[in-house]
């Protein structure tokens, strides 16, 4: 594949992300649609990590993997929001017996 083309399919999903971020109300969604955006930050990242150095010789692999720790870090930041969303998740059930963002206003008090 082309870089171009990794580049769509990047944005794409990370446009799916983003109208599933925006336009829901129930909390898991909405952390899947920023699970979605992350793999789109991701994608993109590997792609112009490979397309900036393609044929690097051994000496140079740390110019070669630069993109894939990058999406390691996003990878590990992801996973911590999610443990932290899943926990706020579960609060919210509990207190409200829903999972609609609408409610989450009553768990300040």
């Amino acid at each position: 594949m082309t870089l171009e083309s990794m580049l769509i399919v990047a944005a794409v999903i990370f446009c799916i992300g983003l109208y599933g971020a925006l336009a829901r109300r129930n909390f898991i969604a909405v952390l899947m649609s920023i699970e979605l955006m992350f793999n789109g930050v991701n994608l993109t990242l590997v792609a112009m990590g490979r397309w900036l150095a393609p044929y690097a010789v051994q000496e140079q692999l740390s110019a070669v993997l630069t993109g894939q720790v990058f999406a390691v870090f996003i990878i590990t930041v992801a996973a911590a929001e999610i443990a932290l969303g899943l926990g706020i998740v579960f609060a919210m059930f509990r207190t409200n017996e829903s999972v609609d963002l609408t409610d989450a206003t009553a768990l300040r008090h």
